[in-house]
């Protein structure tokens, strides 16, 4: 696989649909997921206005290939289904895949750790090597309240600009992929940059101590060195995905049904 491209996304919607439901069940695995809520959406091939998403009202670790959702870019249904969509969360989604053509995977989440963050006016620091990835590559976008009204779309898109993860501030975070591997990768190491962070910070105020930061040149370098998958660096997700799938497999193989 040539390491400047992305690894492919898949041919088929019963190959997406398997691909999407492992991602849901993952982000539940690692404890990123918020009961019912949130959404995960991605492209379906071959129809590029048409997206799969999650059914309101079940947890991410029961979401299964078939009980995926086909939507359009106002939350309508397409297709006949036993489940409804959150058309009100798909605001956010829409926004992103709109402005975007590579956001084929959109993944939103309030996971405890990238919410506290958030809410911090420094945002993410680059106090780790997880977080280097991110380093002066984060959009922010201010809260705004539940994000109902459809005129903060354009706000959402020029928060985002060219980024693949955009922090909301006092809500959480989004990333972008042009796979769902890559948008995955990105939440997951984005959450642990976030709990060192925190971790860091707690333990500095307890000791008495400041925070050591890299400098400036140290982190764009590095920062480089992922986004331009430098040496054996390669595409968020494309080594990891395989034994993603053999953890769920192992867990429960049901994600497939």
């Amino acid at each position: 696989m040539n390491a400047s491209r992305a690894p492919e996304y898949p041919q088929t919607e019963a190959e997406l649909r398997v691909q999407l439901a492992a991602c849901y069940r993952l982000v539940a695995h690692f404890g990123m997921d918020d009961l019912i809520y949130n959404h995960i959406s991605a492209r379906v091939p071959g129809a590029e206005e048409h997206f799969l998403i999650n059914p309101f009202g079940l947890f991410f670790r029961e979401i299964t290939a078939s009980s995926l959702v086909k939507i359009d870019l106002d939350g309508n249904q397409v297709e006949p289904s036993n489940y409804e969509v959150n058309r009100a969360g798909f605001v956010i989604h829409a926004a992103v895949h709109k402005a975007r053509a590579d956001a084929r995977c959109v993944l939103h989440t309030h996971s405890d750790a990238a919410t506290a963050v958030s809410a911090l006016k420094s945002g993410l620091l680059p106090l780790s090597q997880f977080a280097m990835h991110f380093y002066n590559r984060v959009g922010v976008h201010d809260y705004e309240g539940v994000v109902l009204d459809l005129d903060e779309q354009a706000r959402l898109q020029e928060s985002l600009g060219p980024h693949r993860v955009l922090l909301l501030r006092n809500h959480g975070v989004m990333t972008i992929g042009q796979t769902i591997p890559e948008a995955f990768m990105l939440v997951y190491y984005f959450e642990r940059a976030a709990r060192i962070q925190l971790a860091a910070q707690a333990a500095a105020a307890v000791r008495g101590e400041s925070l050591h930061l890299p400098p400036h040149e140290v982190c764009e370098h590095t920062a480089r060195q992922f986004t331009e998958l430098q040496g054996d660096i390669r595409w968020p997700g494309s080594r990891e995905w395989p034994g993603f799938l053999r953890l769920l497999d192992d867990l429960d193989p049901s994600y497939r049904d």
